[in-house]
């Protein structure tokens, strides 16, 4: 028998997967819900075969489903490949690139290139979300996002990756803090102190929390902020401590009267490296920025390894 497939409705199937709701799917795809129901059945109807378990707590994919959706997904990152390498004759066409990154890459990295990028490519959106790197790794796997920003011991196998920079998370206190003295200091010993933290739903505040977990205990929270500015402020108020990347602690330490003191566990010096399913088939804007990241790089943060440690 046959096969048809119809790209709107692969698009809609993928909406549909993404948030296990014909509902939402028919709302991301700005189609009406009659109109994406009918679809979906056409399009099992031509297949021959059942995507969805439809049961009263929703729908969930069937194995020949899971399998329509990996395949689905590739097809369209190689449409964005094909969409990024023909704007320079095509009028009009628009490019997505989806970005997920740890902390510091979020904060510290990217946003300084993207006012460049962006000049540089006016049909390109850009959607920068920050996650941890086991979800990063898992979301450039499944072919949700398109370039992943990965920090520490994380398997990566089945990905291309490229070596970025180093970074550590270092210990910053007022001068006046107990921990003032010290130049260096064990994360445990840090867990009897107040804490700076950032929001609950930031990568670096969950990795942490997760060391702390590993010890028995929990960070003492004493107030969460948005950025590593407010951080810093806070700290140098000698109102608690925080761990931060040591690229925004010595960035505001021009400023500030704060001190910084290394960790001395070993997972607090971290290899950022950059993930892709295939650098071959991302669209020709994705590889540019890209380009640009690794160029923007200090000789003195470059990682060296070819896989992340």
């Amino acid at each position: 028998m046959a096969m048809h497939f119809d790209l709107v409705d692969m698009r809609l199937f993928i909406h549909i997967a993404e948030t296990n709701s014909i509902t939402r799917g028919a709302e991301r795809a700005c189609i009406s819900l009659p109109a994406a129901s009918t679809r979906i059945k056409r399009f099992e109807d031509n297949l021959g075969l059942k995507l969805f378990y439809r049961t009263s707590h929703g729908i969930t994919l069937t194995p020949p489903g899971q399998v329509l959706l990996q395949h689905s997904r590739s097809i369209h990152q190689q449409l964005e490949q094909l969409r990024g390498d023909l704007q320079e004759y095509a009028q009009g066409l628009k490019g997505t690139l989806r970005i997920l990154a740890n902390t510091t890459a979020m904060a510290e990295f990217i946003p300084a290139l993207l006012p460049t990028f962006l000049a540089d490519h006016p049909d390109v959106n850009v959607d920068l979300r920050e996650r941890l790197s086991p979800d990063i790794v898992r979301a450039v796997s499944e072919g949700s996002t398109d370039i992943g920003i990965v920090a520490g011991h994380i398997r990566t196998e089945g990905l291309e990756v490229l070596p970025y920079r180093i970074d550590r998370l270092v210990v910053v206190t007022s001068p006046k803090h107990p921990l003032g003295k010290f130049d260096k200091v064990n994360f445990f010993n840090t867990l009897e102190y107040d804490q700076v933290c950032l929001s609950e739903a930031s990568a670096i505040s969950s990795f942490l929390s997760q060391v702390a977990s590993e010890h028995n205990k929990a960070l003492l929270t004493r107030i969460r902020v948005g950025n590593f500015e407010a951080a810093c402020r806070i700290i140098e108020a000698n109102v608690a401590i925080g761990i931060l990347p040591e690229s925004a602690a010595k960035r505001h330490a021009k400023n500030m009267d704060i001190k910084i003191l290394h960790l001395t566990d070993e997972w607090s010096l971290r290899k950022l490296c950059i993930c892709v399913r295939s650098l071959a088939l991302l669209p020709s804007f994705a590889r540019e920025l890209i380009n640009l990241m690794i160029k923007d790089v200090p000789e003195s943060e470059r990682s060296n390894d070819s896989q992340p440690a």
